[in-house]
């Protein structure tokens, strides 16, 4: 009986590597590749076999796919971890962040982070006097535990008095 590489009714041992998220199937990924290379290597004219450097080639094809989805998905753990470890340094600081109000629009809200609850969804922050968690990507400023700078506002000069701020303004001339 032919094999055909393509029958993906094959069953395969799950790896580490295996996620939550269904598979694709227009996308080849390692696994269909050593299926075709199998397949092509037992149904190969035995008086007329294939190059090897062809195999060669191939393999190291596979050789290179494989080297760069394991990069990808270092990349991405590493990516992952520092989101998290960023998310993590939050705890105790003053933030001023985006929030969706009941009648959908933005506005903004301070608060300072109490914890960090790790979800599928990513790292959800907790802030104080605020029940609704929030996403670390909504934060748009981040202060120590003293909270924001007490800058007081600008003074208003009077356009009547002769004190200007102005310093290219002249007085009494």
């Amino acid at each position: 009986m032919p094999l055909n590489p393509t029958d993906s009714t094959t069953s395969s041992t799950p790896t580490v590597m295996d996620t939550a998220k269904p598979k694709d199937p227009t996308i080849l990924g390692k696994d269909d590749f050593l299926r075709l290379l199998i397949g092509q290597m037992q149904n190969q004219d035995p008086l007329n076999p294939t190059d090897s450097a062809q195999y060669m080639q191939q393999m190291t094809q596979f050789s290179i796919l494989e080297q760069i989805t394991n990069l990808g998905q270092t990349t991405s753990a590493a990516a992952s971890n520092e989101y998290d470890q960023n998310a993590i340094a939050l705890i105790g600081k003053e933030i001023t962040y985006l929030r969706t109000g009941a009648d959908g629009k933005i506005t903004t809200a301070s608060g300072r982070v109490e914890s960090v609850k790790f979800t599928s969804a990513g790292p959800q922050l907790s802030i104080t006097g605020d029940s609704s968690p929030v996403m670390p990507v909504s934060v748009l400023n981040v202060w120590g535990e003293g909270g924001a700078p007490r800058v007081p506002p600008p003074a208003d000069p009077d356009p009547g008095s002769e004190q200007s701020t102005d310093p290219t303004a002249r007085t009494g001339e």
